[in-house]
């Protein structure tokens, strides 16, 4: 069934945008589901991720590994999880962690949200208990992703697992040096070793140069894990050494020289002791995991549901598709639904699709306003077909928990079943007929519906002789209607139309066709049955007048003027819809209008109620300020001695503005309001304004004598303390200095602490630098600009440090990093030379750089 109603792409789409196996797992068992409430929990799922992809800063959809099998491994005693294992197990849980923690954060700007709209309406009032956890359950009950919390908040998420993974592994995923202790030793002699061993091979192949032994573009090559020399066979016996492997045409040999034979060996020891103890920390890394391993397989089953959910709501933007209200009954109430496979055709076409508007509803009294089962006629290639399996794909997809094509206002139901009858059912190994087999299927269809039971059956009734095909179908139809069962059936019966005019519950629809320009519209109109438009396709596609002529004389005048009539009655009845439609859309738009204006004054109400809420606050505010300004005035009267009169009307004054202040009531017409408001702040302006000009005037007052009782030169100088005076002395150029102040500062030993205090930190500096130092760096995917400055800082902690070599990567391309970096290198004084490195260990891809 799925293949036939297109469901097998879908699935294949779907399993297309997961990030890994856990979700292409998932997609596998998605399955037709009947219960209601778990339909509309996964499309609950797919709205709550759409919404949290808008609203936050950064969703954690980057690292999905399926790890399920290695950390299973970590079982049996003894094993131990590799590098790249580990590391992909510590970014599944990182994942895990961030994605639980982006919806703690935008939970709790939601519920900040929450508090925040609560504060003005209790202030200081204290909760009881009771109120408290019903403020609680409140909160919880208005998270903003409810489905994806309760999927999310008992998955252990195992964050010292991480953090101990991190530990040991660097940024890509490799051992790091400081693993351990040993490991750290390990490879410091390693990296000295290797160093001795290059070294010496280059000090022996220059050697071998210079005497004409081998060419000049010679380099150093590895073989089995060894530094060898490429030479000519000639060449063998007078480079003391062991031949370790021969070119293909035996015209190079590959020769590790005698002097180097210890040291390689060495490096040999070295890397096994660094193997071996790589192992060791794995082990003890897997051992410290062992004990979680079922929790963190169950917490990969979290990581596969939201690779799932992400994947359906990738599918639901890519066909525009929302998530409807699924009632727990049969129901179709579809507004603009459209085949989303059929409109991505289209939309690569440039071409747009006619969306379907369709409505089965059910009551216990069955009528013609609730029907449940829709005859569709029309037209060959008229859209009847396309109908029938959107309705199926569509409910199919719903019931799988997959958002769907059409309008926010649709709403939909559930079915406990979906029959088909579709295409040629014909079958060779049965030995049955195109006929034998649909009508096989009619006797399954009758024996298995219900009222819970959709029927999708096209072309109902072909494949025999029409007028007993005609009778075989009708009678079935009756059947299905007697069992109450849901369908959409397409059809060119007569007597199939004429079925629904007598039994309630079923509705005639025709598809539109225009037969002015001879097109088919694809456009579904329920009740009124639709003509085949036989006589005019006919005509259409060339059949001679004669023969078109004679089938109309077969078939009857009266068949001929009744189809006639249809027409027309379908032709008025469009052009009466879409007068409808317009009057209705400009109801619609009255309405919205009427709803906008009763907003905006909802709006203005509000935001006037809280202009006068802060006007008061503003004058309780000057009220305050106010009275601390005449509690300080009537201080500094009476420290003054000044008249009790001055004193009692000041508090006059003060009681006065008190007074006017509480008289401001925000239930009072705005006019009243405002005029309060302006008196208050007149008088407030009055005052201050006085005010002001007195300080002014006090101020100049002050000023003129102060300037009296001062020297000219001394206003606004300062007294400068001794080395104050040295340093301005040394500043000017005059380099006589007061001995004796000299003396008294003590200029010597304040420069000799702070030479040693530089000193100090100098030093500290080049201790701190040199424990972090690596000897390479990496620059390979930087720009030019942004490459040399890391060289350059690389280049200057490793000449304060003392490093004599370095080595830098920055891989091969096309070489304008690497002539850009040698340029840069070979203008430094400190830098003797900078060179390829040996063709096993890089090449020209690592510049090895000598320092001086």
């Amino acid at each position: 069934m799925e293949e036939k109603l297109g469901f097998t792409a879908i699935r294949t789409l779907l399993r297309g945008n997961c990030l890994c196996q856990l979700g292409w797992e998932r997609v596998g068992d998605m399955t037709f589901m009947t219960d209601a409430a778990e339909i509309n929990r996964q499309l609950s799922a797919i709205r709550e991720f759409r919404r949290l992809k808008e609203e936050a800063e950064e969703l954690p959809l980057e690292f999905f590994f399926d790890v399920r099998q290695c950390v299973a491994r970590l079982k049996l005693k003894g094993t131990h999880m590799e590098e790249q294992e580990l590391f992909e197990l510590m970014r599944c849980l990182q994942t895990i962690i961030d994605f639980r923690e982006c919806l703690n954060d935008n939970q709790n700007q939601n519920q900040n949200q929450n508090d925040n709209d609560n504060e003005d309406e209790s202030e200081n009032d204290k909760l009881s208990t009771a109120s408290q956890l019903s403020t609680i359950n409140y909160q919880l009950s208005t998270t903003p992703y409810p489905t994806l919390w309760e999927l999310a908040k008992d998955v252990h998420a195992y964050p010292n697992i991480a953090r101990r993974i991190s530990q040991i592994l660097d940024k890509y995923g490799h051992i790091k040096d400081s693993a351990s202790s040993a490991l750290f030793h390990i490879r410091g002699e390693l990296k000295k070793a290797a160093g001795s061993v290059s070294q010496t091979l280059n000090s022996i192949l220059r050697k071998a140069q210079q005497d004409g032994l081998i060419e000049k573009d010679v380099t150093p090559a590895m073989r089995d894990g060894r530094l060898v020399i490429p030479i000519p066979p000639s060449m063998k016996r007078k480079i003391s050494g062991i031949v370790h492997d021969e070119s293909a045409t035996g015209k190079t040999l590959f020769l590790e020289p005698t002097a180097v034979v210890e040291a390689n060996n060495r490096v040999r020891e070295l890397e096994a002791e660094e193997k071996r103890e790589i192992i060791r920390i794995l082990t003890e890394v897997s051992d410290e995991i062992r004990p979680d391993v079922d929790g963190i397989l169950e917490s990969m089953k979290f990581l596969g549901e939201i690779d799932f959910i992400q994947a359906k709501t990738q599918l639901a933007h890519e066909f525009d598709a929302i998530e409807p209200e699924v009632l727990p009954h049969p129901h179709i109430d579809w507004v603009q639904a459209c085949h989303p496979l059929l409109r991505n055709s289209l939309k690569r076409q440039n071409k747009d699709i006619v969306p379907l508007d369709i409505t089965l509803t059910s009551n216990e009294e069955r009528d013609a306003s609730h029907p449940k089962i829709l005859i569709i006629s029309g037209p060959n290639a008229g859209g009847k077909s396309v109908c029938l399996k959107t309705v199926g794909l569509l409910q199919y997809m719903v019931q799988c928990g997959l958002s769907v094509p059409m309008k926010e206002n649709s709403t939909m139901g559930v079915f406990d079943t979906i029959m088909i009858d579709i295409g040629d059912e014909q079958s060779i190994e049965d030995d049955l007929s195109t006929y034998s087999s649909h009508l096989l299927n009619m006797k399954r269809m009758i024996k298995a519906s219900n009222d819970k039971t959709l029927l999708l059956i096209d072309e109902f009734g072909t494949g025999t002789e029409p007028q007993i095909g005609g009778a075989i179908a009708e009678a079935v139809l009756k059947q299905f209607w007697e069992r109450k069962a849901w369908g959409v059936i397409t059809t060119h019966y007569q007597n199939l139309k004429h079925f629904a005019e007598d039994h309630p519950g079923v509705i005639n629809g025709a598809m539109l066709y225009d037969r002015h320009q001879m097109k088919a519209l694809f456009q579904l109109q329920i009740g009124r049955p639709g003509s085949s438009f036989a006589i005019e396709i006919a005509r259409k596609t060339g059949l001679p007048e004669e023969v078109i002529n004679d089938a109309a004389e077969i078939v009857g005048q009266d068949y001929i003027q009744s189809d006639k009539y249809l027409q027309d009655i379908v032709r008025d009845k469009r052009y009466w819809e879409q007068k409808r439609q317009t009057v209705h859309q400009r109801e619609k738009d009255v309405e919205k209008t009427i709803s906008r204006y009763e907003t905006n004054i909802e709006e203005i109400d509000k935001e006037r109620k809280a202009i006068l809420r802060r006007a008061k606050e503003q004058a309780e505010e000057m009220l305050k300020e106010a009275n601390r300004r005449i509690e300080n005035t009537i201080r500094e009267i009476r420290e003054a001695a000044a008249e009790k009169e001055r004193t009692r009307q000041l508090r006059e004054e003060l009681n006065d503005f008190r007074s006017e202040v509480k008289e401001i009531d925000t239930t009072e017409k705005d006019a009243a309001i405002e005029k309060k408001m302006q008196q208050i702040l007149a008088r407030r302006e009055r005052k201050e304004k006085r005010r002001a000009e007195k300080a002014a005037k006090g101020q100049q007052e002050g000023q003129k004598s102060k300037v009296e009782g001062q020297k000219p030169e001394a206003q606004g100088q300062k007294e400068l303390s001794p080395i104050e005076k040295l340093l301005k002395k040394f500043n000017e150029g005059d380099t006589s200095f007061d001995v004796k102040v000299t003396q008294k500062s003590n200029i010597g030993a304040m420069m000799d602490a702070e030479r040693n205090k530089k000193s100090s930190m100098t030093r500290n500096v080049i201790d701190e630098h040199t424990r972090n130092f690596r000897h390479e760096i990496d620059v390979r995917g930087l720009r030019g600009d942004e490459a040399l400055m890391e060289v350059q800082r690389f280049v200057d902690d490793a000449i304060i440090i003392g490093v004599s070599q370095v080595r830098i990567l920055h891989g091969k391309g096309n070489g304008i990093l690497r002539s850009l970096i040698r340029d840069y290198l070979n203008a430094l004084p400190n830098v003797i030379g900078c060179r390829d490195e040996h063709v096993q260990l890089g090449g020209a891809g690592i510049t090895v750089v000598d320092l001086g």
